[in-house]
């Protein structure tokens, strides 16, 4: 059973320890390109075609040639084909502007286990800090050039606010405005809920669509629920009734604990997890 599984494109199974990026590659050099996440469960990958979307998405507010879908679901068969069903496993969906001197786009796929932090994160929860994004909920409207709602390659910031999440005792993240309104975590959507509301701050305050938040959204009326967009402020996050950090992966973590403040409400504990677990079948 192979530990990875790397697809390009055409269709071609490649060695995943033989390199295959040219060092000239912009999505190397730059991160100019975009991507996609999707879970690997069942010998099945999970909301494919919400993914596709997104990516066609990015990749027009990137400048990119719009992606061939079909391409795109053959590779994923390929790939999960060769992963098989007895384990999960995350599926990247990667899409540069291939090399420097000028060439086709690079596209490739890569499947590996889902990291132990995501069994955890689901299993127990997590710890968050709130941090400073360093923008208003308006600049995408303002300067759509800043690729606010596409999934790019770019994500240094991200990570250098996850490293400092943990350099404080911390799991993970929610961004703030320069207004003070909650958007989103670095890889996840913010998922709130008000008794059997749930609630999403919208994605035209720069928020990244979320595919897993949307497949919640499409089922969750059928179970009772009611779910809306609205701007949230971080007082709204201590009073809810539960806090979800919600992903195609890690599906939704519960948070806990936010700024040092215990969240742990049992209202709704296990019901949204479980309907998210749903939502994506």
């Amino acid at each position: 059973m192979a530990e990875r599984v790397l697809v390009t494109l055409d269709g071609e199974v490649r060695d995943a320890d033989v390199p295959l990026l040219h060092a000239d590659d912009i999505g190397v050099l730059r991160g100019d390109g975009v991507f996609e996440t999707l879970l690997v469960r069942g010998g099945r990958a999970r909301t494919v075609e919400q993914h596709l979307s997104r990516l066609v998405s990015s990749a027009a507010a990137a400048g990119l040639p719009a992606p061939e879908r079909e391409d795109w679901r053959l590779a994923i068969d390929i790939a999960v084909d060769q992963w098989g069903a007895e384990r999960e496993g995350a599926l990247r969906l990667v899409y540069t502007r291939g090399r420097e001197g000028g060439s086709e786009p690079t596209a490739f796929l890569l499947l590996t286990p889902v990291a132990e932090r995501v069994y955890k994160a689901r299993a127990d929860g997590v710890s968050v800090v709130t941090l400073e994004r360093g923008y208003s909920v308006d600049l995408a409207s303002k300067a759509p050039w800043q690729l606010l709602g596409a999934k790019t390659l770019s994500y240094a910031t991200n990570m250098a606010a996850l490293r400092h999440a943990e350099s404080l005792g911390a799991d993970d993240v929610i961004y703030i405005s320069s207004e003070g309104f909650v958007l989103e975590g670095p890889r996840s959507s913010v998922l709130v809920a008000r008794g059997r509301t749930l609630i999403t701050p919208p994605p035209e305050q720069g928020i990244l669509p979320g595919t897993t938040q949307q497949a919640l959204f499409d089922v969750a009326g059928d179970h009772n629920f009611v779910v809306r967009y609205e701007p949230v402020r971080p007082a709204d996050l201590v009073v809810a009734d539960g806090v979800w950090l919600v992903s195609s992966v890690a599906l939704a973590a519960r948070v806990h604990t936010l700024d040092g403040h215990d969240l742990s409400r049992r209202s709704l504990v296990g019901e949204v997890e479980a309907l998210v677990d749903a939502a994506v079948e």
